[in-house]
């Protein structure tokens, strides 16, 4: 009786912590990062690097970007647990990176931005 307990209670809590990605809500996010950032089939470097296909690429990468050593250097893949570090406090996850940004912390804000990053492949098209 006590397992089953357990695992309802568990079952309970995980329902809680469990988010959608909402891809329009994350647009309204991306717009923060619009100041140095862009997405789609036109975007080019700025400030920041162009951010499409950033999940599943290796940090650093963008041609044309000129990248600090520490991001170039990281080793960093991009997936969605790294890019939620990173993203909460970008100095913390790779220091010396240029990003001046204090990150954001709202989980449920970081899940629609990713959702709204993912619809973009490394050519800018949406998939």
């Amino acid at each position: 009786m006590r397992g089953v307990v357990f695992v309802a209670l568990l079952a309970v809590a995980g329902a809680g912590e469990a988010s959608a990605q909402d891809a329009a809500a994350g647009e309204k996010v991306f717009a923060v990062c619009k100041a140095c950032h862009q997405v789609g089939e036109t975007a080019k470097n700025v400030v920041g690097p162009v951010l499409n296909g950033i999940i599943g690429r290796k940090a650093g990468s963008v041609p044309g970007y000129s990248y600090s050593a520490a991001n170039k250097d990281s080793g960093i893949t991009w997936d969605e647990a790294t890019f939620r570090e990173y993203i909460k406090d970008p100095k913390a996850k790779v220091p010396g990176t240029k990003m001046v940004y204090a990150g954001l912390k709202d989980e449920q804000k970081t899940s629609d931005l990713i959702a709204f990053l993912k619809q973009y492949d490394a050519d800018g098209k949406k998939k």
